[in-house]
């Protein structure tokens, strides 16, 4: 597979890339960088817990109807979005908490994601990781996609390349 290029993509949306504001597209465009590398189509919206909740309710409960089978959502500061999809939505939810301007160094994000009761899970991802929530919904999709499947096999196995490369480098300067 040729890596330089991104494999078409899939003709329907599947995931949904969801944040508390504009501001966290920073973060947030990690995961749709790796969808769109691994051929998977999303889409991405701003849908604030806290200054839309009407939208966000709005959004949770009409996802599953429109197609979408995968919610990010990257939230920061008291970061209740990811949690009141999960309360909403049945589609699996991963958070990524978000180290915004008004958080306690992430921590409050971090814990507010990570901390939910029982019978409304959320994944959650490291600090600002929304690369690592793209590839998480991408594996959890390619359970029933074996083409995406293939893509997130090779393109682990061009991290291990990357690695072992490293590795000689290493070997070589030694």
């Amino acid at each position: 597979m040729d890596h330089s290029s991104s494999p078409k993509p899939i003709h329907h949306v599947r995931v949904g890339i969801v944040m508390g504001s504009k501001s966290d597209l920073v973060v947030m465009q990690d995961a749709a960088h790796i969808l769109k590398h691994l051929g998977v189509e999303f889409e991405l919206s701003i849908v604030s817990a806290h200054r839309t909740p009407d939208r966000m309710f709005d959004y949770a409960k009409n996802v599953a109807s429109r197609g979408l089978k995968v919610l990010i959502a990257g939230a920061g500061g008291a970061a209740h979005l990811p949690g009141m999809l999960a309360a909403i939505s049945h589609l699996p939810v991963i958070g990524v908490p978000i180290k915004s301007s008004n958080s306690i160094d992430g921590w409050d994000s971090i814990l507010s994601i990570l901390q939910m009761p029982n019978g409304v899970p959320v994944a959650t991802v490291a600090l600002n990781a929304a690369k690592n929530a793209g590839i998480l919904a991408a594996q959890i999709l390619s359970i029933a996609d074996d083409q995406l499947e293939n893509r997130l096999i090779d393109y682990k196995n061009v991290l291990k390349e990357q690695v072992d490369e490293s590795t000689r480098d290493i070997d070589m300067s030694a």
